[in-house]
């Protein structure tokens, strides 16, 4: 199947360069190529179930030299673009099937949109999760009206357990994949990028494994106009769309290490059709650092007040790390996919982001234990306005001479430059001061 535009040729080139693999689904629809009339009606279909995201001027355009456009998908209901393919798939089973119900089995944004629209449509769903899910997915996923089941401690028993059930009762069991009708409701996103943002030179996705959003809306925009710069971004740590696209086929036998702060973008690549519309109609490809992301975590925060996890920031992470130069000057859409951070993660994303950006700085010195040489060192800091923000002293293991102490203080500084002029001050005063490394 192929994209109905001038962008047939490139489609059917792709069709026959890139095998099909094994299937690992669980919908009949997922061997077909998505045409741009599947998202148009995918668009009509869930436009009273999801939210039209604003895509808006960012504060951040000044600094990084080109007008960007935020598009807000993090604003839907659950936090996820994942609910545009989810509504879009529930819909388009037949009657009896919604009857009957669905079942899913992972802590995904997917899963989360699965309970949420199936319960909105009245149709019974049922989430199977490993018992090591944090219990504030468990919780939101049954506040969504899911049927929440604990099984097993991984996600392979939780996965093996829901296909039994599926097959017990019924069931029709969903995993995120590429079918039409998923690619279809994921595409809506290019038709609302390309109607509120006019004359767009580029668009950036999050890309990685789950490819599925950068694909559907990467037909849609490049049907709309071919020359929209489509590009993807994803982990240096694990490039799989990269070697997937090398190899012709889909890898899957790279695993991510940080899959709890990743999440969705760390997953193995899940189908051929994504892979085959990404090959044609994606103009570039690019990895970024894990500081790079936390970076731009931290500027979401700060300039939008958004808060996003890793996948809903990796998108403005390549302009971030400086990994498009070719885009200064022009007018670029970043889609900000998700914001869902578990909890326990967000304080420890920032406090590391703000060490990466040279506004947390550590540093250690001996003083003499007499009243009055703490003062002095504090009325430093505050002289060169640094926010003290830990102070700890040491006497007992001090190496050094009798009577002394040594005191190790955290600051925060307002930039890299003031990091330094700081630095330069407390060595002018305390020659032996020791700056500890990021």
């Amino acid at each position: 199947m192929k994209i109905v535009s001038r962008n047939e040729e490139l489609l059917r080139d792709a069709l026959s360069r890139i095998p099909q693999s094994s299937s690992r689904t669980s919908l009949s629809s997922c061997n077909k190529l998505i045409r741009f009339e599947d998202i148009s009606a995918a668009a009509f279909k869930i436009q009273c179930g999801v939210q039209k995201t604003p895509c808006m001027y960012s504060r951040l355009s000044k600094q990084y030299g080109m007008d960007i456009y935020l598009k807000k998908e993090f604003l839907q209901y659950t936090g996820s673009v994942k609910e545009r393919g989810v509504l879009y798939l529930l819909t388009s089973l037949p009657q009896d099937q919604q009857r009957k119900g669905v079942i899913v089995a992972s802590d995904s944004n997917f899963s989360m949109a699965v309970a949420y629209h199936a319960s909105e449509l009245r149709v019974p769903v049922f989430v199977i999760m490993s018992t090591s899910t944090s219990p504030g997915r468990v919780k939101m996923c049954r506040e969504y009206g899911a049927m929440v089941i604990s099984y097993g401690t991984t996600a392979k028993d939780s996965q093996t357990h829901a296909r039994r059930l599926a097959q017990e009762n019924g069931y029709l069991y969903l995993e995120e994949e590429d079918s039409a009708a998923y690619l279809s409701g994921l595409g809506t996103v290019g038709l609302e990028v390309h109607e509120q943002v006019p004359k767009l030179d580029a668009v950036i996705f999050p890309a990685g494994g789950h490819c599925g959003l950068m694909a559907g809306s990467a037909a849609a925009l490049k049907h709309l106009n071919p020359h929209i710069s489509i590009i993807g971004v994803e982990s240096e740590s694990f490039p799989v769309l990269q070697q997937s696209l090398k190899a012709g086929h889909p890898i899957e036998d790279q695993a991510c290490s940080n899959h709890h702060f990743y999440g969705d973008v760390s997953g193995l690549c899940f189908g051929s059709n994504s892979l085959q519309l990404t090959g044609k109609l994606v103009d570039k490809v690019v990895a970024v650092r894990e500081e790079d992301v936390l970076i731009s975590m931290l500027r979401l925060l700060e300039y939008e007040r958004a808060t996003v996890d890793a996948e809903g920031a990796i998108g403005l992470a390549a302009l971030v790390a400086g990994k498009l130069p070719e885009l200064k000057g022009k007018r670029v859409a970043v889609v900000i996919c998700s914001g869902n951070l578990e909890l326990h993660l967000l304080q420890q994303c920032l406090v590391r982001a703000l060490t990466l950006d040279n506004r947390v700085c550590r540093f250690s010195l001996v003083l003499s234990d007499c009243p009055g040489d703490i003062s002095k060192l504090l009325e430093i800091l505050a002289r060169e306005e640094a926010r003290v923000l830990d102070i700890k002293q040491e006497r007992t293991f001090v190496t050094s001479e009798l009577f002394t102490v040594k005191v190790t203080c955290t600051v925060e500084t307002r930039d890299k430059i003031h990091t330094a002029q700081l630095r330069n001050a407390l060595l002018e005063r305390y020659p032996t001061a020791t700056w500890m490394e990021r």
